[in-house]
């Protein structure tokens, strides 16, 4: 048989190739993806590389460490008078009304002691004898002076102030604190114990207990006050005030109003070393 003559099959068999890539996709897809090599970085990574750890400079530094302490400074100031508020926020309103008489009497002390100033000058300059009206003067305001410098006894209305201390927790601070509120309600005279206070006495605690001008002064301790007692005993009872936190001390205290106190405790009269009178 002739090559012409030679069956399809076998004709049909040379045409074809002899092998097909096994690489190529069979009807023309898509070749499939190769593998990275290195893991893709996302976005929320590459944040967060940027941001941590912190590049501050130091002037950045500085300036962080000066807005937090303004920022603390800020809040303690809010937080302490948030704090001065409570007393006076929670105080009944018999409460409030007393501390409003009380800031109108010592604003009424003052105005009577500036006529009654007025009133010493329009006399001076009034008087027929001058002199003689002067001395007068002069004499009323050294017996004014002698009350207050404690050299001479004094009496008037007033109120008795008796702190039992069965701890002895009660220190010369809160002594201290009563003696100031007394004298801002108008106290012209007081006496603890047997001490005259004034205006150069001291407080101090020590090991026997506590001193007045370096005189121990005993529980009770007795106060004896020469003032208006309707200005004198609201101050000490006030929200917060002297009797309030004495009695957080486990101490008792007993205010008692009289129309005749006696402040008969006296001081030596103290000539100075240094100052002299300008007057000549």
């Amino acid at each position: 048989m002739s090559d012409e003559q030679e069956r399809p099959e076998h004709r049909l068999r040379r045409e074809l190739p002899a092998e097909v890539p096994a690489s190529e996709p069979e009807y023309g897809g898509a070749p499939e993806p190769k593998e990275s090599a290195e893991p893709q970085v996302t976005g929320r990574q590459r944040l967060w590389a940027g941001l941590w750890p912190p590049r501050l400079s130091r002037a950045q530094l500085i300036v962080a460490v000066l807005l937090f302490g303004l920022g603390f400074g800020l809040a303690v100031q809010v937080a302490s008078n948030s704090d001065s508020g409570n007393v006076l926020r929670g105080a009944r309103q018999e409460d409030l009304v007393r501390i409003l008489d009380e800031l109108d009497d010592r604003t009424q002390r003052l105005e009577d002691e500036k006529q009654g100033l007025e009133k010493q000058r329009e006399e001076l300059q009034s008087s027929s004898d001058q002199a003689a009206e002067a001395r007068k003067q002069t004499e009323e305001k050294e017996r004014q002076l002698g009350i207050l410098a404690g050299t001479v006894a004094a009496q008037g209305p007033g109120i008795t102030m008796t702190i039992e201390d069965p701890k002895g927790a009660v220190k010369a601070d809160m002594l201290l604190n009563a003696i100031q509120e007394l004298r801002a309600a108008g106290a012209e005279a007081i006496q603890v114990d047997q001490v005259r206070v004034v205006a150069s006495s001291y407080l101090s605690d020590t090991d026997k207990g506590v001193t007045i001008d370096g005189n121990k002064i005993n529980t009770p301790y007795r106060f004896k006050v020469i003032g208006k007692p309707q200005d004198l005993e609201p101050a000490l009872n006030i929200p917060g005030g002297v009797v309030q936190t004495l009695e957080k001390e486990q101490a008792t205290v007993t205010v008692d109003r009289a129309d005749k106190i006696v402040v008969d405790a006296l001081r030596q009269a103290k000539q100075p070393d240094y100052a002299r009178s300008s007057a000549r």
